[in-house]
């Protein structure tokens, strides 16, 4: 069992009166029945948004044939299910927990789930049900999670690292908390060459991510379906290389096949939201971020891409040493 450490001293936690407490008297609130080790305010509040706003978009529905995250899941971690089965595993940024569900559903694991942001409300709305005495939930950075090092024997982290302000200290932050022998495993938005940042994404970010995000969100909401009939039709045209400069997530590859016409466009609305929203957006070169592991005490097993759903993903796989 993972016992609990006040991430600034180490000192153990103990629930108390509806709050974590260490020996000292410092105190962590539980709130919806999830301890928070943050504030509230911090640099994830877009996230909170779109995922408290968008709780059930990106949920497998097995019965509609829509499996892409526990496609994505076990293609990029190489897991299976059974060799999660029994193991405590830490899973870091969770958003709704589209992850959270896989796990809870498809192994036997006991999932310790972390996101700096409030959309740990929607992964319990999402995932409390399903295995309550698997899932332990904690709203907390990255850099200060409430956990001894060395204390999993797996650790996932999917879609988060290039929106944390110190990637590799974001690195090290997961390598720690593995056990000796522990896989870690991580993807990330990968530079490929100097064309990588030539885009409406980065070209209109240093404006979107100071905009009010109610704001982004309805404009983005008014213009979505223009945008994604000229991405169909520049496509169609064969002419997709110029979808790069619409200012729309590349509807291409992030929209699952089985969608119905609302759910592609909320989809597509949540993605470009996601695009242009985020404080921090640093993509990375494999090779450099297999460094960073190396660097942080782990031994690198791959660092290559991985095809998902006909998009490929930069993955870096990694064993604490």
């Amino acid at each position: 069992m993972v016992s609990l450490v006040n991430p600034a001293s180490g000192l153990a936690l103990r629930e108390l009166d509806g709050q974590l407490v260490d020996e000292m008297g410092r105190s962590f609130p539980i709130i919806g029945g999830i301890p928070r080790l943050c504030e509230t305010d911090n640099y994830t509040q877009n996230f909170g948004l779109q995922w408290n706003l968008f709780d059930s978009t990106q949920l497998d529905r097995p019965q509609s044939g829509i499996e892409l995250s526990a496609q994505r899941l076990f293609a990029e971690t190489a897991w299976s299910p059974e060799s999660l089965d029994g193991r405590d595993v830490l899973e870091v940024g969770s958003g709704a927990g589209r992850f959270t569900k896989v796990v809870l559903e498809r192994t036997n694991a006991r999932l310790w789930s972390v996101d700096y942001s409030n959309a740990v409300d929607a992964n319990l709305r999402n995932n409390g049900a399903i295995a309550p005495d698997r899932l332990r939930l904690f709203q907390a950075s990255i850099y200060e999670m409430p956990f001894p090092d060395g204390s999993f024997d797996k650790v996932f982290c999917l879609g988060v690292l290039q929106h944390t302000p110190d990637f590799e200290g974001s690195v090290r932050a997961l390598v720690d908390k593995a056990k000796r022998g522990g896989e870690i495993v991580v993807d990330f938005y990968p530079i490929r060459g100097w064309w990588t940042k030539l885009n409406a994404k980065y070209l209109l970010r240093p404006i979107t991510r100071r905009m009010d995000h109610a704001r982004l969100l309805a404009l983005i909401d008014r213009n979505i379906d223009w945008l994604m009939a000229t991405h169909r039709t520049l496509t169609r045209w064969k002419l997709g290389v110029l979808t790069r400069f619409l200012p729309i997530a590349d509807i291409r590859y992030v929209l699952p096949k089985g969608l119905t016409a609302d759910e592609e466009r909320e989809w597509t609305l949540l993605d470009t939201f996601d695009m242009f929203s985020p404080e921090y957006d640093r993509p990375q070169r494999v090779e450099r971020v297999a460094d960073m592991f190396r660097r942080s005490g782990a031994a690198v097993t791959f660092a290559e891409y991985v095809d998902v759903a006909g998009a490929q993903a930069a993955v870096v796989r990694a064993v604490r040493t």
